[in-house]
């Protein structure tokens, strides 16, 4: 028998989760509640000084790629008139 069946063999027979949120709506709820609350207080807010960072960093990379779609633009729309349009007219 290899580790992950001894493992899965050594389980209860309702599962991984113990507290008996299977078998009662309103626990699964506290125990869900209890899991956000827990999974929040591990949140690192960042400073001032790091969200002005991260600001200038996505703006920059909104305003490159805002660049390359007009390039692209432009490029696709002159090779069209190019191409498209007779030389008599």
């Amino acid at each position: 028998m290899s580790s992950s069946q001894q493992a899965t063999a050594s389980r209860s027979p309702e599962g991984a989760d113990d507290r008996g949120a299977g078998r009662n709506p309103i626990t699964a709820i506290v125990a869900f509640v209890r899991e956000v609350v827990a999974e929040l207080r591990k949140v690192v807010v960042p400073t001032r000084g790091e969200m002005a960072s991260y600001t200038v960093t996505v703006l920059a990379f909104v305003f490159v790629m805002i660049l390359i779609v007009f390039g692209l633009d432009f490029a696709f729309g002159w090779l069209a008139r190019f191409t498209f349009t007779t030389s008599g007219a």
